[in-house]
């Protein structure tokens, strides 16, 4: 799904039961939702206000069981700020479950953060592959795709579909006029395709659309088969990819000549110690 979120959180949940209904209606067994869906992302990358931070929600808060109730049958991924006590110390972390109306199948939180998203948020330290019923399931969020380890762990873990929930915004130190023409809209087109052929995986993009503060989000969800083609896509406006893929058939042809997992060579992927 790419569409906006912002910190209404109420709003976010009327807007979340309408997209589950289409997506239902289109047949879908697992919806991707954006890295923030409930409360928005931050405003600004470089020096988040803290007066304006998105509200924090715990696992167990309502909000959450609503997503959850609304899920039914469907594999639902959505993204939201996490608030987690430990005694005194009370720590945030941009963080994603996944959903069916059973209950929480599978979490995640943000591991790598760029620019000032460390001064708001505490950082994840894993990477943990699920079982869910639409097959084995990992989750990344927004900047973790930027490194091809994160979607590496996963596959290694026996993830058949990799979830990327984004709030992905167009350059801030580089502005196109058009947001195809964006530097940032090219990697994020890039590292989707490229996470899912390396690993020969099942890669399902969403990202936030339209403007927070002074970010501008770029879209472009999308399916991408093990591959690295690209099913189905929206550009820069709010709507759903949709693609009916059998994953394991599709994974097992990828796999048939060249299997990557297997040719890993992990002995040869050092540097040499210097003197």
């Amino acid at each position: 799904m790419a569409a906006h979120f912002g910190r209404d959180i109420g709003r976010s949940l009327e807007k979340v039961a309408r997209i589950i209904d289409d997506a239902r209606g289109a047949g879908a067994d697992l919806l991707v939702l954006p890295d923030a869906t409930l409360g928005g992302y931050l405003a600004d990358l470089r020096s988040p206000d803290p007066d304006a931070l998105p509200p924090a929600l715990a696992e167990d808060s309502p909000e959450i069981g609503q997503v959850v109730a609304m899920a039914r049958e469907m594999v639902v991924c959505f993204g939201y700020t996490e608030e987690v006590c430990t005694g005194d110390d009370v720590l945030h972390h941009n963080a994603a479950l996944c959903v069916t109306g059973d209950g929480i199948l599978g979490r995640h939180r943000k591991v790598h953060q760029p620019a000032g998203e460390s001064l708001v948020y505490a950082a994840g330290s894993t990477f943990e592959a699920f079982d869910t019923p639409v097959g084995r399931l990992g989750m990344v969020i927004d900047y973790d795709k930027t490194f091809p380890e994160s979607a590496r762990t996963l596959a290694l873990d026996r993830a058949q579909i990799v979830a990327c929930l984004s709030a992905w915004p167009a350059s801030v130190t580089d502005r196109a006029s058009r947001l195809p023409k964006d530097r940032q809209s090219r990697l994020f087109d890039l590292y989707d395709s490229a996470r899912a052929a390396e690993n020969q995986i099942v890669w399902v993009s969403s990202n936030q659309t339209g403007v927070m503060g002074g970010l501008r989000f770029l879209g472009q969800a999308k399916v991408v088969g093990p591959g690295g083609d690209v099913l189905a896509r929206t550009w820069s406006k709010g709507a759903l990819a949709v693609a009916e893929v059998d994953v394991a058939q599709e994974i097992a042809r990828s796999r048939r000549i060249l299997h990557h997992l297997q040719e890993l060579t992990p002995h040869s992927y050092r540097t040499r110690e210097r003197s």
